[in-house]
């Protein structure tokens, strides 16, 4: 349905990836995907504008990136033109979101610590994700909320009913014996 992108520069996260560059090839021989781009960098908005160029239609930011700047940054991205996203990691409280929920489109919760794939779920994500859920259902609100890492077949379900919209799956997938059948469980709930 979508193609989340993970920018990771190595500072932000102890790992790099793709830049600007890699997603302008993927979305020419992709152009139909939504990209969801999940910037893991310590100043993201410098980069928005490269990212919305190169095809981005969501970028998502980490509130721990840019904890002084966080409503100048979603107003950055917003200017590209792109959808914007607010990520939390583990260790910070779902309400930290709720004062920038309605300029939201998306709150991306993190499912394990950033910068790495493979690893396992945090069993207070559920519990973090209804927090937010609730806080949105109480503001009348339309902010969809993303669930990042760990997500399974056991997993992805427990997220949906917290809240969850959407479900990034990455190595359940990509190690799975059938792909297809994780992706239709995943769908299925």
């Amino acid at each position: 349905d979508m193609v989340h992108f993970d920018v990771m520069d190595g500072h932000f996260v102890p790992n790099i990836t793709y830049g600007a560059p890699v997603l302008k090839c993927l979305k020419k021989a992709v152009p139909e995907a939504f990209y969801d781009v999940h910037l893991m960098i310590s100043d993201p908005a410098r980069y928005a504008q490269d990212f919305a160029t190169a095809g981005a239609n969501l970028i998502n930011f980490h509130i721990e990136a840019v904890p002084n700047h966080v409503g100048q940054t979603i107003a950055a991205v917003r200017e590209t033109g792109c959808l914007v996203g607010l990520t939390i990691s583990p260790s910070t409280p779902p309400q930290a979101v709720f004062p920038y929920l309605d300029e939201l489109d998306l709150v991306l919760v993190m499912g394990v610590e950033p910068g790495f794939g493979g690893q396992k779920f945090i069993p207070t994500t559920p519990t973090r994700i209804a927090a937010i859920c609730a806080e949105r259902t109480r503001r009348g609100c339309d902010t969809l909320i993303e669930v990042d890492g760990g997500i399974n077949t056991e997993t992805g379900p427990l997220c949906i009913a917290a809240g969850a919209d959407w479900l990034v799956a990455g190595s359940s997938l990509f190690h799975a014996m059938d792909p297809a059948a994780v992706v239709n469980v995943l769908h299925s709930k």
